[in-house]
């Protein structure tokens, strides 16, 4: 295995000095522990990586994965940390403390994507050895500003310390602004897709994927990509989709795909308990799926006809874009400046308003029954993706903010 240090430095000029910038970013969790940050992140890093000298600082529950690693060529440095003990998490901390400062030299700007305990003292850790700090908001009501302002005077100074704060969607660009925080330090740069690895499925690649996955080739597939927590609501997905008439159901399929037990806070395993018992009850359990989790997730969003979100809060989720960029027809709660900006409602799919769930049957039972009108829904969506959340360009628009960093 290829030591971190030995990673690091490539591509240097003419003189043997490398000039790129020098990257650390700081996730909670990365590559093969999954979640929709740390496969952001994770895309983002395979993309930026030959324009940016980078590595990966993160946490894990996974005692059995190295605590120095290589990722598709990337320095990966994991600290165990178990979250539901107060030891484990003070010296996990003075763990990445250690990290931090002896590769300080090496980077020169730190990337924290979302906020969290450990991020207060990375932001104070780079403030004290001279790093520039930049800042990803990853969901409204969790990590923007109004949200962090009110965790009380000591997280929000830290947060307000970063050099430059990247928003995913135009809603954290509201709230930066309702916060006061300078304008200046701004950047609206939207999640990206890799737009040859989620695309439409052809009529022959669909029947191939479907009889690896074991679904039925001839059922209208309905996904459901997420953590089972009450805030991406599995449960609400479930019951609309039980409400629909009885035809509607018949020729349908059910396909939950996401961690149902973890010990991450959000995850609430009785969701799933209770939609199992509900599915038994209305005898349904057979036309649903569970899957834990997957590395190939393009295989459940190519088989999809109709791609399911109920969720309460977002900040622009990776697997709404990538079902629209493999031209599924999506139902989604209508999010203000995030889901709204993505989807045009009846045009590139529908949006419902949260917890209304007559709405959420209603838009359930007109897209599996009338698949004409899901297919091209689908077709916009694509379009929508293509024209606009391209992962190279989103790959481009951080290294351009990188190289500024380092110049200022």
């Amino acid at each position: 295995m290829t030591t971190a240090a030995e990673a690091g430095g490539t591509m240097p000029d003419r003189g043997g000095v490398d000039k790129r910038p020098g990257v650390l970013m700081l996730t909670g969790s990365y590559f093969p522990e999954m979640s929709g940050a740390s496969l952001q992140c994770g895309a983002l890093v395979s993309q930026v990586r030959h324009a940016v000298r980078i590595a990966v600082l993160t946490t894990t529950t996974d005692r059995a994965l190295p605590v120095e690693d290589t990722v598709d060529g990337v320095p990966v440095f994991r600290v165990f940390i178990d979250p539901t003990r107060v030891w484990s998490k003070l010296t996990a901390g003075l763990r990445m403390t250690r990290i931090l400062l002896r590769e300080r030299r090496r980077f020169s700007i730190l990337h924290l994507h979302g906020f969290s305990q450990k991020a207060i003292l990375f932001i104070v850790l780079g403030l004290l050895t001279g790093a520039r700090i930049a800042f990803k908001m990853t969901s409204v009501g969790f990590d923007d500003p109004v949200t962090v302002s009110a965790q009380g005077r000591v997280a929000y100074w830290c947060y307000s310390r970063a050099h430059v704060f990247f928003g995913v969607s135009p809603r954290f660009q509201t709230l930066y602004a309702e916060a006061g925080l300078p304008e200046g330090r701004f950047r609206l740069i939207p999640n990206g897709v890799n737009l040859e690895r989620f695309r439409p499925a052809t009529p022959n690649e669909r029947r191939a994927l479907r009889s690896e996955l074991d679904l039925p080739a001839d059922a209208v597939v309905v996904l459901f990509v997420g953590f089972f927590s009450h805030e991406k609501c599995p449960d609400l997905a479930f019951e609309a989709w039980a409400r629909m008439p009885a035809h509607a159901i018949a020729r349908t399929v059910l396909v939950f795909v996401g961690r149902t037990r973890s010990t991450y806070h959000e995850i609430d395993p009785d969701l799933v308990v209770d939609i199992r018992a509900r599915a038994a009850r209305a005898a349904l359990e057979g036309q649903l799926r569970f899957v834990e989790e997957t590395f190939e997730i393009e295989k459940y969003q190519r088989s999809a006809d109709v791609f399911v979100m109920p969720s309460l809060r977002e900040g622009l989720p990776n697997a709404l874009l990538e079902a629209m960029a493999c031209g599924t027809a999506c139902v989604v709660t209508r999010l203000e400046g995030v889901t709204d900006t993505l989807i045009e409602d009846g045009t590139s799919g529908i949006l419902v308003p949260p917890r209304d769930l007559p709405a959420l049957a209603a838009a359930l039972t007109l897209l599996t029954t009338q698949t004409d009108r899901a297919r091209a829904m689908g077709a916009h969506a694509r379009e929508r993706i293509t024209r606009d959340f391209d992962l190279k360009t989103t790959a481009d628009a951080y290294v351009a903010a990188y190289r500024e960093l380092v110049a200022s």
